[in-house]
């Protein structure tokens, strides 16, 4: 696999990741509104601005992954997805406060070794 199409890979992963944040940070703030309000919640978290940008980060992500289907087997980029729990790990960390113990660490260490592998086959 050469660099430009490992490194779009990354950045679709990684903008799934982000997508993911948006959509978690947009549910934290406007979750209750979606349960309690039937239809017009909905819509209101669906155009809130952190579920919007999600959903936007999130198409944007697909798109660039329908390129790199278009470039490299599947079977060599679908396992990268697998980093999105790396990311998500770092991400749930960082922006809200989610524990990480031993364990997270250690699977999240062996999805990394696993696309390791792949990318060197």
């Amino acid at each position: 696999m050469n660099v430009l199409n490992l490194s779009i890979i990354l950045l679709t992963v990684f903008l799934s990741a982000c997508a993911q944040l948006l959509l978690k940070l947009g549910m934290q703030r406007a979750g209750e509104d979606y349960l309690a309000d039937g239809i017009g919640g909905m819509v209101r978290v669906l155009f809130s601005p952190h579920v919007f940008s999600g959903i936007f980060v999130y198409a944007i992500s697909v798109l660039v992954w329908l390129w790199v289907l278009s470039r490299v087997d599947l079977s060599i980029a679908y396992p990268f997805v697998g980093l999105s729990f790396i990311f998500t790990l770092l991400f749930g960390y960082a922006f809200l406060g989610e524990p990480v113990n031993t364990m997270r660490v250690a699977g999240s260490m062996l999805i990394a070794a696993g696309c390791l592998f792949v990318a060197r086959s």
